[in-house]
């Protein structure tokens, strides 16, 4: 009996770790129209939403959305904006890590995190016509629509 307990839960921390992986950050706060597109979801954005790799941030006229992630860094997107996660890795201790998003459409204002500071070339950003590396603590990309 006592094997099938510790099996239980060696399993339940496994799966709990797993989720926690998926977890990269979250909304801060939302004005307007905003929805994180995760695959065919079209999910509303609120206070409190974890954000997954791959999520799209999309917000509507008049619209406004500020994340946190685990790293520390801090985005905020403007009206009209299009934010796709591409990439993000993050080891809690190390704090090495890699984080890569597009601008599609919008403005983005961005405050790096942990993993800017540890690996100056890990933080990209980017758009259309441009890929730009973070090595400042704080910048602001528009992109035309």
């Amino acid at each position: 009996m006592r094997i099938k307990a510790a099996m239980a839960a060696l399993l339940g921390g496994l799966l709990i770790g797993s989720v926690a992986l998926a977890d990269i950050g979250r909304v801060k706060r939302v004005k307007g129209d905003v929805t994180i597109e995760r695959g065919d979801q079209k999910i509303p954005a609120k206070p409190g939403l974890v954000l997954d790799r791959q999520d799209v941030l999309v917000t509507g006229e008049k619209s406004r959305v500020s994340l946190t992630f685990i790293d520390n860094s801090r985005f905020s997107a403007g009206p009209n904006s299009r934010i796709v996660l591409e990439t993000f890795e993050f080891d809690t201790t190390t704090h090495e890590g890699k984080f890569v998003s597009r601008v599609e459409r919008g403005t983005l204002g961005i405050v790096s995190g942990q993993i800017a500071k540890q690996t100056p070339d890990a933080t990209r950003v980017r758009t259309p016509t441009s890929i730009l590396g973070v090595r400042g603590t704080k910048f602001l990309v528009e992109v035309g629509q």
